[in-house]
């Protein structure tokens, strides 16, 4: 049983975190085409493939604030909704 839900886990995961390996890997590309253009010395290239690749780092950055905002809302809530835990809704004030 453990074993399967380890499993499901990993599955889960890699579904969750595809947008976020699919920019990864747009920036790994971009940048690759921005050292060819280095070598081949075209200015403009090297500027347009930098300022792409800047643009899948900020989409990648902007997934995990998003995931980590949704966490964030997630342990609130479940906070709130038992008291036994530290500044809860139900927890005594002093």
């Amino acid at each position: 049983m453990k074993n399967r839900l380890e499993q499901l886990t990993v599955l889960v995961m890699g579904a969750l975190l595809l947008p976020v390996q699919f920019a990864m890997a747009l920036f790994h590309f971009r940048m690759g085409r921005a050292k060819a253009a280095r070598v081949r010395g075209d200015k403009g290239a090297i500027s347009i493939e930098l300022a792409l690749a800047i643009i899948a780092l900020v989409a990648v950055a902007g997934m995990v604030v998003a995931a980590l905002y949704g966490l964030k809302k997630k342990v609130v809530e479940k906070v709130n909704e038992n008291p036994q835990y530290d500044g809860g809704a139900g927890a005594a004030t002093p």
